[in-house]
């Protein structure tokens, strides 16, 4: 008789339950997330017939966290649950609508025993891999942080500090470049702005980094930091400047941050041994490298074959139909973090692939927009890697974009 285990997780503890293949409840127990907590779990599963050879399945409502961990370190299917599909079975059993931990447990269990064809395990990647995906999830959130903590400043320096935004409109990053941070760091206020000298300015930006074009820059900043502005009263002002010397200190942290992490994820992702395969690719660097193999992993069973790969990654278009109306559009339900990377991929590969050109002008002559056309390169990409991948070779301009006679528009 088949077992199947549903455990619900929270901070402080985690209930367990077994039920069996007719739904009987045959063990419940509440766990901490210690060594004394994980022995009584595997306790509970030996007694139930777990043994090497018939793992019982596990479902949780995360992928992560140590108890997952060491599940998945002795080879035992782990299956994690979306909650929203987690609360949408819970009312197959309860149309009341009630809800405990406990219950939550046996939920979770009985959909392994009903739907287990139905979800996926989670896969089994090399320790290598899942450092990868950490290090390069870490990166992509603190990238993320940047831009929120620069736009937050950049609203704040709106409100009393034109000159600077105009300053470094064009520069990219924006307030966020090293050169703006650097600058704002001593001349929070148009009045200290006003009191700068250029061997001030010219020794900040040499402290940011700035090598080239010095006198240009500190020119620049100097004539622009003085252009006539409407100003608030000189204590709104005042105000203001500490806001902005607080915002900043959080920027200056994420952009440090972003860096070490950035350096960190990229030596980790040159260890493996997918990054010959990987940034053979057109538009593939290091750090794309690593976040697209920090979501795809390295476990080649988990996509059964490449359709599987595009729709996890929302290149693969969906199609809703329903009596007479049909449509097909773009899937809303992906990996988000692997959709950032496809698109910054794509659009890369413009430059650095002819036949990755030609197939996006195909598309746009076919009336489709933008970013239309991108995702459809990238599902043509996502195919291709995945053939690498498994057949463990690099690529090849020629096979992937044969010439138009031999390959369709439509591809």
């Amino acid at each position: 008789m088949r077992v199947f285990c549903g455990i619900d997780w929270a901070e402080r503890h985690h209930d367990v339950a077994l039920v069996d293949e007719s739904g009987t409840v045959i063990a419940q127990r509440r766990i901490t997330e210690t060594v004394q907590g994980y022995q009584e779990l595997l306790t509970m599963l030996a007694e139930a017939g777990d043994g090497p050879d018939t793992p019982i399945p596990v479902a949780i409502e995360t992928p992560r966290g140590l108890l997952v961990a060491c599940l998945r370190a002795c080879g035992r299917p782990v299956f994690a649950i979306n909650p929203f599909s987690a609360s949408r079975y819970r009312e197959r059993h309860a149309i009341s609508r009630k809800k405990s931990d406990r219950q939550d447990a046996i939920v979770l269990a009985n959909i392994l025993r009903t739907d287990m064809a139905m979800h996926r395990p989670l896969p089994a990647d090399t320790h290598q891999a899942q450092a990868v995906t950490v290090l390069a999830r870490a990166q992509q959130d603190a990238v993320w942080r940047v831009h929120r903590t620069g736009n937050e400043l950049r609203s704040v320096l709106r409100e009393y500090y034109p000159a600077f935004l105009e300053l470094f409109a064009t520069q990219e990053g924006g307030v966020s470049c090293r050169e703006a941070r650097a600058i704002l760091a001593i001349a929070p206020t148009p009045t200290a702005a006003a009191r700068l000298s250029r061997p001030q300015i010219r020794a900040a930006l040499k402290r940011s980094g700035r090598i080239y074009h010095l006198q240009a820059w500190t020119e620049k900043i100097h004539t622009g930091l003085r252009a006539e502005h409407l100003r608030q009263p000189g204590p709104v002002e005042e105000a203001y400047g500490h806001q902005a010397l607080a915002l900043l200190a959080v920027l200056d942290a994420a952009c440090t941050s972003a860096a070490a992490l950035e350096e960190a994820a990229i030596a980790a992702f040159r260890s493996h041994p997918d990054h010959a395969i990987i940034t053979s690719f057109p538009g593939l660097g290091d750090l794309t490298g690593a976040r697209l193999l920090g979501e795809v992993g390295d476990d080649r069973t988990r996509f059964a074959d490449a359709r599987a790969l595009k729709a996890y990654a929302g290149a693969a278009p969906v199609t809703r139909s329903s009596g007479r109306s049909r449509a097909v559009m773009h899937r809303r339900v992906k990996n988000q973090r692997l959709a950032a990377v496809g698109y910054v991929w794509a659009f890369a590969a413009l430059t650095a692939s002819p036949g990755a050109r030609g197939h996006y002008d195909r598309r746009k002559d076919q009336g489709e927009r933008h970013a239309a056309a991108l995702r459809n390169l990238y599902n043509r990409f996502l195919g291709c890697l995945f053939h690498c991948l498994t057949t463990r070779q690099t690529y090849r301009e020629q096979a992937a974009f044969p010439t138009s006679a031999q390959q369709p528009a439509a591809a």
